[in-house]
C-alpha cells in the first residue's frame, strides 16, 4: 500500500508537468490550428534563460520571472519570422519547420550552454512524499489552467483569438487582426511551455532533457482533446498517475511504450480524444 501512494503522488507531481507543456500545445493548437513541435524547444531556451540568471543573480524567481517573459516573446518571435511563413504552405509545412526549430534549439542551446548537464535547483523543498515542490507545481498548473480557460470563455481576447483560428477570414471581415491573435495564442503558448520547463527540468538541464517529457504531455494533449484546454489537464494527471504506476510495478523501460499504446488506443475509439470534440472542415 505504501508503494501505491507513493507511486500515486509522483504520478502526479509528474502529470502536472505533462499538463503543463500539453497545456501549451493545446493553446497553439486552438491559435492556428497546427499541433506545434517547437513548443519544447521554446521550453528549453526559456529554462536556460532562468539558468542563467539563476546563476548570476542566484535568485531563483528572477529567472523564473525572465524564463516567462522569455518564452512569450520567443513565442512571438517564431511565429513572425518562421511560422506565420510556413503556414502559406499548408499544414504539413508548418509541422516540418516546428520539428526543424526543435532541432536547431537543441542544438544552440547546446554550442551556448555546453551539452553537459546542470544543476537546477527546485523553486521549493522538494523532500517528502509530497514535498512543497509537488505542491507548487500541482497548484501552478491548475491555476494556469483556470486563467486559460477564463480567458477563452470569458474575455473579448479569448473571442477574438478562437475566432482569427476558427474562421479567419469571417473574423477578418468583422475588424479582428487575425494575425495580430495568432501570435498571441504563440506568445501565451510559449509562456505556460516555459512555466512547464521550469518544473519539469530540476535537477539536472541539458540540451535534450525535454524530450520524454514532450511525448507525454502530447499524449496528455491528444488523449485530452486538442481544443479542451481542461481535457487536456485532467489527462496530463491521468497520464502521470498511469505511467507513475508502469513504471513502479512493470519497469521504467515501459513507460515510452506504454504511452505510445494508450496514444494508440485512443485514437482508434476516439480520434477527437475523449474530451474533444469533432470539426467539420471545408474539403
Amino acid at each position: 500500500m505504501n508503494q501505491f501512494f507513493t507511486l500515486t503522488i509522483g504520478g502526479l507531481a509528474s502529470g502536472a508537468v505533462y499538463a503543463a507543456l500539453g497545456l501549451s500545445l493545446v493553446i497553439i493548437f486552438r491559435a492556428t490550428r497546427v499541433v506545434n513541435f517547437a513548443q519544447p524547444a521554446l521550453a528549453l531556451l526559456s529554462t536556460y534563460f532562468a539558468f542563467t540568471i539563476n546563476q548570476a543573480t542566484g535568485t531563483y524567481w528572477l529567472g523564473f520571472l525572465v524564463a516567462i517573459v522569455g518564452g512569450a516573446a520567443l513565442g512571438a518571435a517564431s511565429d513572425r519570422l518562421l511560422i506565420r511563413h510556413a503556414r502559406a504552405h499548408g499544414e504539413l509545412g508548418s509541422v516540418i519547420v516546428t520539428l526543424g526549430l526543435l532541432l536547431v534549439a537543441q542544438a544552440v542551446s547546446g554550442m551556448i550552454w555546453t551539452s553537459e548537464p546542470r544543476s537546477f535547483g527546485y523553486a521549493f523543498d522538494f523532500r517528502g512524499l509530497f514535498s512543497a515542490a509537488n505542491i507548487f507545481a500541482v497548484v501552478a498548473v491548475l491555476v494556469t489552467a483556470a486563467g486559460v480557460l477564463l480567458l477563452f470563455k470569458l474575455t473579448s481576447l479569448g473571442l477574438r483569438m478562437r475566432a482569427a483560428a476558427f474562421a479567419p477570414e469571417a473574423a477578418s471581415l468583422v475588424g479582428v487582426r487575425v494575425g495580430l491573435m495568432v501570435t498571441a495564442g504563440a506568445m501565451l503558448a510559449a509562456a505556460v511551455g516555459a512555466l512547464a520547463g521550469l518544473l519539469a527540468v530540476p535537477p539536472l538541464l541539458y540540451p535534450t532533457v525535454l524530450d520524454g517529457i514532450f511525448v507525454y504531455a502530447l499524449t496528455a494533449a491528444v488523449v485530452g482533446g486538442l481544443d479542451n484546454p481542461i481535457g487536456t489537464v485532467v489527462a496530463g494527471f491521468t497520464v502521470g498517475i498511469g505511467l507513475s504506476y508502469v513504471s513502479g510495478y512493470l519497469g521504467p523501460e515501459l513507460v515510452t511504450l506504454a504511452s505510445l499504446a494508450i496514444l494508440v488506443v485512443v485514437l482508434s475509439l476516439r480520434p477527437n480524444g475523449l474530451f474533444g470534440r469533432g470539426l467539420a472542415r471545408r474539403v
